[in-house]
């Protein structure tokens, strides 16, 4: 199985949708998805997922599946913290407070149960983390991979050739990668980030006794399609 995550295009945040430069990102993305086409394709629930998938969908055929559990809404109650200034609250690798905390040895050395560092500024974060492995691990299983927690393993009960991609957004992204990777989010949330529309692609290969596979990332983040339409992405501009 091939797995591509991609986040949405430029968004509007309030109301929920894609700005014009965004819509463009959108059409730039299916023309790239529609090369290879996708045999599956889950969205958040959020209309700026929905409308980032609407043109691949549109072109493919295909009506997306809607995974509630991808919707950004849930992790930015158990993964954000307070700003320095106290005027609201941030995604936790915004906070320069907690990327210090969360490159330093101490947590490191907690491996997988980083969230028991003391000085943490917020206390939701295994609960967070609990919550998305959980559902990732459902979802994966429903795809014909049952995971071995902690191992970065998967056990093929129905290993296919699927395309499947999901269509979701940066701050639930950084930690479903991380558990889907079993990577810690520390490390992963500061070392590794997503442009609009930018295409994650995973590979879901079994080893020799055809049982076991241990998901490849072949492309992270990748903007090709924005480049071969000289659309400028959130972090490159020309």
């Amino acid at each position: 199985m091939l797995f591509y995550y991609i986040r949405h295009g430029d968004p509007i945040y309030e109301p929920d949708s894609l700005t014009p430069h965004g819509h463009k990102q959108a059409e730039a993305l299916s023309e790239r998805l529609c090369r290879t086409g996708l045999d599956k394709i889950f969205v958040s629930t959020s209309n700026r997922a929905r409308q980032t998938a609407a043109p691949t969908c549109e072109k493919l055929g295909t009506a997306p599946i809607p995974l509630d559990f991808a919707n950004e809404h849930y992790a930015w109650l158990d993964f954000t913290v307070p700003k320095a200034d106290n005027s609201g609250d941030t995604w936790a690798f915004h906070d320069e407070r907690t990327i210090n905390l969360f490159s330093s040895p101490e947590i490191r050395d907690l491996g997988d149960h980083w969230y028991d560092h003391p000085k943490l500024l917020r206390k939701d974060f295994q609960k967070g983390v609990e919550r998305v492995y959980r559902e990732a691990d459902s979802f994966f299983a429903s795809l014909g991979y049952k995971h071995i927690p902690h191992t970065g393993r998967y056990e093929a009960t129905a290993h296919n050739n699927d395309r499947v991609a999901l269509f979701a957004h940066q701050g639930f992204g950084l930690i479903f990668l991380s558990c889907l990777l079993d990577i810690p989010y520390p490390q992963f949330c500061t070392h590794f980030d997503m442009c609009h529309t930018g295409v994650t692609l995973i590979e879901f290969s079994p080893d020799s006794t055809g049982k076991i596979c241990l998901p490849k990332v072949l492309a992270l983040s990748d903007s090709a399609h924005l480049y071969a339409k000289d659309i400028p992405s959130n972090y490159v501009q020309y």
